[in-house]
């Protein structure tokens, strides 16, 4: 079935979900391995079966990752490829409008609808209301109805879902907050730039596997958009580095 809708010039909420599933064989939210390599190569085939082209999109997605056997992707890289759309780009505080430290259904719909006009997709209300419903059923682990930033995170293509490393790292309440009061140095009750810098020096110092001083540029370029106006508080760094809620 996932074969016949990869033939499709125009591919439903419904089939691409359907497509999703039959690749990620172990649930996991991700095709990667194996299963990526058979999404790749049936891809190919489908098209060649249907007479059609593959889209600029698609033949970029296939020279990026038909070599890479440890590659990983997420639905909405694939989303992507099979509708032939474009790129996103990520801002927490874009779409978590009440600061609630979630994306609810309304902001998640918003981040879709944002991702289907960059792309130039035509789409209906009908439809975003599907894929809003599909993703949160994938996505939301816990069912409460809403994405916190590392559910939220494995919605992104793999080299824009960092956060996901930071799990690693997280610490409880008490940990975080001692943290925070230690690197915050002029105690005026957020972090600018300098001072998130040299908290991560220290975490990728003490968690070489799992965070790369190589990236530290990317990691606070990307923790400071949760900012306000580059003041970085308390509750928004928790986000990322705190294991319970604030």
């Amino acid at each position: 079935m996932a074969n016949a809708y990869l033939q499709g010039v125009e591919i439903s909420a419904s089939q691409f979900l359907d497509i999703f599933h039959h690749y990620d064989n172990d649930g996991n939210g991700y095709i990667e391995g194996k299963e990526l390599q058979n999404f790749i190569k049936e891809l190919q085939q489908a098209r060649k079966q249907a007479g059609l082209e593959l889209t600029d999109k698609m033949k970029a997605f296939v020279e990026k990752y038909e070599q890479n056997a440890d590659g990983k992707i997420g639905i909405v890289e694939i989303f992507l490829t099979v509708q032939m759309a474009g790129t996103s780009n990520f801002a927490w505080r874009t779409y978590d409008a009440d600061h609630s430290g979630y994306i609810e259904a309304d902001e998640l719909k918003n981040f879709l609808k944002d991702l289907l006009q960059r792309a130039k997709k035509p789409y209906d209300e009908k439809k975003l209301e599907e894929y809003t419903l599909t993703t949160l059923n994938i996505f939301d682990s816990n069912k409460d109805g809403k994405l916190c930033l590392s559910e939220m995170a494995r919605l992104l293509p793999d080299q824009e879902n960092f956060l996901l490393k930071f799990q690693g790292v997280k610490m409880a309440r008490k940990e975080f907050n001692k943290i925070f009061e230690l690197y915050d140095q002029d105690r005026n009750g957020y972090m600018d730039e300098n001072e998130l810098d040299a908290l991560l020096k220290d975490l990728c110092e003490k968690n070489k596997k799992v965070l790369e001083v190589s990236k530290i540029p990317m990691y606070k370029s990307a923790i400071m958009a949760l900012s306000d106006g580059g003041k970085l508080y308390r509750t928004e760094l928790a986000l990322v580095l705190c294991a319970e809620e604030m």
